[in-house]
């Protein structure tokens, strides 16, 4: 464990944090790396970024932040040792506080470095745990001992807590963040809306039921054609049923679903668009958001992409997308931002997706505005950074 500073307790003025990135690539990893960098500057910090290069060092060194190219993701023994003492020399010269490893390989060669030193070391877990095998063990230990742990949700915190024995006051649970400046109904228009709705063939009567995900089995695609003959069962065909995402890679489940849709009769209602590159308004375009997973997908942006745009969200209950909606019994039914429903049950994924539908204009835009305010509290970049921040600060402020 990091032995502290002696001396009066310390903020992030002054303070030099490092973190350690597989490479600074415009993903999730990249992006917290940049943003987290961002409000560290703001706060008076000195940010310094380590890692494979990527399209975001512009921006990082545009900001103000400092960038080290390493090859941080990496499993070679001899790599990870001359990590090790190149961090060491850093530690030393560059007066670090705090490293941040976000990548188990990083976290191996910071843990060596940070032994016995000033030093602390914060580590983040990815957002789905490798197979409990012996070897994947043993390859994401280093993640679990940080001084501090973050974990990007509940549901990968109790995993942890289960396979490492992590003390549960050490982990900080700390959500994937999500463009919600992108993502939110100031960025799109009604003109694109409608050309959205021209473009998948639907009526201006109609309603939209949005299915996000790729096409896979494990998306729960099927339930949701099961759920769309049970809600037009009353005659009722002015919802359309649209699915969205990359439908390429398993063909034969697309055909199931084709298939499916055309044997329950509600084929003409169906509409399996692919990939689309306008998911903003893809997401404006619905009444509603679905996400019927059957397991656990690697992240809830889904969800959390359908709140920022100010709509209702129907999720199932796997994983970690219960914790990216409020709904009851978790939250008071004033609270409501979605629904959540068991996994593969099509009755009450219907009985929920009905509800939505149902909500009367005023209902709707209140629920809305929740939804959009949970989004920005919960998933925004800058929000994500803070507690990020709020991390290294109550690490610094043990120095006493």
């Amino acid at each position: 464990m990091t032995q502290p500073r002696r001396g009066k307790p310390r903020s992030l003025a002054g303070a030099t944090i490092m973190q350690l990135v597989p490479s600074l690539s415009d993903d999730a990893v990249g992006q917290a790396a940049v943003e987290t960098a961002l409000t560290l500057l703001k706060a008076g910090a000195r940010a310094i970024v380590a890692g494979g290069d990527g399209p975001l060092v512009g921006e990082l060194r545009g900001l103000g932040g400092e960038w080290l190219s390493m090859t941080t993701d990496t499993v070679n023994p001899l790599r990870v040792g001359g990590n090790t003492r190149h961090l060491q020399r850093l530690i030393a010269g560059e007066r670090i506080d705090i490293i941040h490893a976000h990548c188990a390989s990083a976290a191996r060669s910071a843990l060596a470095a940070t032994s016995g030193q000033p030093v602390y070391l914060v580590t983040s877990f990815p957002d789905r745990l490798q197979s409990n095998s012996t070897l994947q063990t043993y390859l994401q230990r280093p993640l679990a001992l940080g001084d501090r742990v973050i974990a990007p949700s509940s549901y990968i915190s109790r995993a942890m807590i289960e396979r490492y024995g992590i003390p549960a006051d050490r982990i900080t649970v700390i959500p994937r963040a999500v463009d919600t400046t992108t993502f939110s109904p100031t960025f799109t228009s009604a003109d694109r809306i409608a050309a959205m709705r021209r473009t998948w063939g639907l009526l201006p009567h109609m309603r939209i039921v949005l299915v996000s995900g790729r096409v896979a089995p494990w998306n729960g695609q099927l339930s949701m054609i099961d759920a769309a003959r049970l809600m037009v069962s009353d005659g009722k065909r002015n919802i359309a049923f649209v699915f969205v995402g990359d439908d390429r890679g398993h063909p034969a489940y697309r055909h199931t679903l084709v298939k499916r849709a055309r044997d329950l009769g509600v084929d003409t209602l169906v509409r399996i668009v692919g990939h689309c590159p306008d998911m903003p308004t893809a997401l404006a375009a619905a009444d509603v958001v679905v996400v019927p997973s059957l397991q656990p997908p690697l992240t809830g942006r889904a969800a959390a992409e359908g709140q920022a745009l100010g709509r209702p969200v129907v999720t199932t209950a796997v994983g970690a997308l219960p914790e990216n909606v409020l709904a009851p019994p978790r939250m008071r039914e004033e609270l409501r931002t979605g629904w959540v429903v068991r996994p593969g049950n099509a009755a009450e994924l219907a009985r929920a997706t009905i509800a939505a539908l149902k909500l009367d204009a005023t209902t709707h835009e209140a629920l809305g505005a929740r939804a959009r305010q949970f989004a920005e509290f919960m998933f925004s970049p800058s929000s994500v950074a803070e507690a990020i921040r709020g991390v290294y600060t109550s690490l610094l402020a043990r120095d006493a």
